[in-house]
């Protein structure tokens, strides 16, 4: 259930007859797992406005996770320092801002402190003496809840530096980076790459004929549409306007020319009503692609220019259409 994963009880909404619900308290996973009265010494934090949730082993915890993300994790191991424990609730915590963990250990017991240092990596971490008061379980979950907040804001801030605001791809430095990298690694390592150049057709027109937050409204959904065609590995950037640029790593012409089809197909299904347009719009793009096999390029710049060059005939051909450019000089070469 959504609300066992939020760490939060259903609540029904304010209605008729109904009052507004109460605060949803944040939910702490207490892992009893030593029973030796830490249990006890933690009753007093529900006083203090935290619901606990009780498990008793570290199946039990592991399950619990499965379904639910606490505010913190407040775990006394069974094993003395716990690495075993800790590293698999370490996985089980989250990926991106992992739930803070509280460990409780014994005072006179110093190898707690180095085991949890080497098995929580990513931090948000601190220890806590089996007999300590209250108090002191609350200052360092509240301490680190804090931490967890200030994490979470900077890297909020790191990815909006890079990401453009409409549509959530690559702003253009940003993708020009990443472009370097991949055909680095792809040069070194004898991999194939796939770039992809993305212009809407006539999208002037739709601007002038509606209006600019339609045209605003449809950059958004073109960008929605380029996130769920590409692979979790792919790279998409928004160059600006009405450009778009796509980087599909180990890709080869044959795959990168099944996404360009896609793409084309999502970019056309957007085709229809839009809030505040005047009449149904009609939208497709025109698509220009090169690939790299690892050799047969001197550099990223070659592979742009190219990639422009296939676009700059897609738009010249009408749109709605995508050119890989090697096709290009097989019909120049026809021709001659």
């Amino acid at each position: 259930m959504e609300e066992e994963r939020d760490g939060r009880e259903g609540i029904p909404e304010a209605g008729p007859g109904l009052t507004a619900p109460m605060s949803i308290p944040p939910v702490i996973l207490l892992c009893d797992h030593r029973g030796e009265g830490t249990a006890d010494n933690a009753r007093g934090l529900a006083d203090a406005g935290y619901r606990l949730e009780q498990t008793e082993n570290l199946r039990q915890t592991l399950a619990r996770l499965s379904r639910l993300t606490p505010a913190v994790i407040l775990v006394d191991p069974l094993a003395s320092g716990g690495a075993v424990e800790l590293d698999a609730i370490d996985r089980a915590r989250g990926a991106d801002h992992p739930v803070p963990v509280l460990v409780v250990a014994d005072s006179r017991d110093p190898l707690p402190t180095v085991l949890v240092s080497r098995t929580l990596e990513r931090g948000l971490w601190d220890l806590v003496h089996r007999d300590a008061p209250v108090e002191e379980y609350l200052m360092r979950i509240e301490r680190l809840q804090n931490q967890r907040k200030k994490v979470a804001e900077i890297d909020e801030l790191r990815h909006r530096a890079v990401h453009d605001d409409r549509t959530d791809l690559l702003r253009p430095k940003s993708f020009q980076e990443r472009l370097r990298e991949h055909f680095s690694a792809a040069q070194r390592h004898k991999l194939d790459l796939a770039l992809l150049l993305i212009d809407l057709d006539r999208f002037g027109a739709i601007n002038k004929d509606h209006d600019h937050t339609v045209g605003d409204a449809l950059i958004g959904r073109v960008g929605e549409a380029i996130r769920r065609t590409l692979r979790a590995e792919d790279v998409a950037g928004r160059l600006g306007g009405d450009e778009f640029a796509v980087l599909l790593p180990y890709t080869r012409k044959v795959d990168a020319a099944s996404v360009v089809q896609r793409l084309l197909e999502e970019i056309r299904a957007l085709s229809g009503p839009l809030p505040g347009a005047k009449s149904e719009v009609t939208v497709s793009a025109s698509i220009g692609f090169e690939t790299f096999d690892g050799s047969d390029l001197d550099d990223d710049q070659a592979l742009r220019m190219n990639t422009e060059r296939a676009l700059r005939h897609a738009k010249r051909s009408g749109g709605d259409v995508g050119v890989y450019f090697r096709s290009l000089a097989r019909e120049s070469a026809a021709d001659e």
